[in-house]
């Protein structure tokens, strides 16, 4: 059973900073990409970013510049480090992993969210 444990949401005054943290476990073969997306009240969940294997990156208009993706491949680890926070910011943040993994000799390649870490910015 894969799993997917977030960590380092809280609340924080605008213009702070905050690192997420997300550990994938269980019986994992590959890692293709991990990342974040977030969920804002009324909101649809929208990208924040994220990073493949081979350390490829893409983040979403609204972080460029102020959001660094980071993974750690031997703790099946991605990490999100954001800057001059926004209250805009404000939202659930998800981490997402794009993984295969092996049950009773299947191998199958899936999707997995994590059950979320609540931000919030304070004006």
């Amino acid at each position: 059973q894969v799993q997917l444990v977030e960590s380092g949401g809280g609340l924080v005054q605008a213009g702070g900073s905050l690192r997420l943290s997300c550990a994938a476990s269980g019986s994992i073969s590959n890692i293709y990409a991990m990342g974040w997306y977030r969920q804002g009240q009324g909101k649809q969940r929208e990208l924040v970013a994220i990073i493949t294997n081979s350390g490829n990156t893409n983040y979403a208009d609204s972080v460029k510049g102020r959001g660094t993706i980071s993974r750690d491949n031997a703790k099946n680890t991605v990490y999100l480090q954001m800057n001059s926070l926004e209250p805009e910011d404000t939202a659930v943040y998800y981490c997402y992993a794009d993984l295969r993994s092996v049950r009773g000799g299947q191998s199958r390649r899936s999707n997995y969210w994590g059950q979320g870490t609540q931000v919030t910015v304070s004006s």
